[in-house]
């Protein structure tokens, strides 16, 4: 049987770090992580400022996103997938494989739309997003303003587009509360869709 689940989040929202707590708690888990799938950066395409368009699908080799996806639903016990359980592992969780699926353009890529069970959004506020990024080193580094002028209006516009589309079911979480608190819910969350799925 097999789950999957994405996590979509604004940088530094803390999908990364929430995501390989999980893969700790839960049997045959993996992440498949969108930032694997970054064109090189002379493929991503500069605006009109200087700034190196990131934040955008076309930034991404998607297809081969897609592809990774679906061949570890075909054979995810071949995928290198650790198969230990985890102490405690209740019923509901034997001969399940879950994937987690972590990013940050996740939900408005019309191919991925058919392979998850739950979908999960890790918002912030502006100030202490801008905060978080600020501590991260990147390759290549962010330049003057561009967390402003780039990173900041192109969160805002896929997540309006996320909310303006009625069909979307995405759970929002605050990525202000602490990692125990995320995790205890998204866990709990998890195990009642597994509940849901073995009835």
């Amino acid at each position: 049987e097999l789950f999957a689940m994405f996590f979509n989040s604004v940088t530094n929202g803390g999908k990364t770090t929430l995501a390989e707590k999980l893969k700790n708690m839960l049997p045959n888990c993996d992440i498949i992580s969108q930032d694997d799938f970054f064109k090189p950066e002379c493929e991503v395409e500069t605006d009109e400022r200087g700034f190196k368009l990131y934040d955008v699908l076309d930034a991404l080799y998607m297809d081969e996103m897609v592809t990774s996806i679906r061949n570890w639903m075909k054979s995810p016990a071949s995928s290198g997938v650790v198969t230990e359980e985890p102490e405690n592992t209740c019923d509901n969780l034997k001969n399940v494989y879950i994937l987690i699926v972590e990013g940050f353009l996740l939900y408005n890529y019309e191919p991925l739309n058919e392979l998850w069970n739950r979908r999960y959004f890790l918002t912030l506020p502006y100030e202490e997003c801008k905060r978080r990024r600020s501590t991260r080193v990147y390759q290549p580094a962010d330049t003057p303003g561009y967390f402003d002028g780039h990173v900041w209006p192109m969160y805002l516009k896929y997540k309006n587009e996320l909310e303006e589309n009625a069909s979307m079911q995405v759970d929002y979480l605050d990525g202000t509360k602490s990692q125990e608190e995320l995790l205890s819910y998204v866990y709990s969350d998890i195990i009642q869709e597994l509940n849901k799925l073995r009835e």
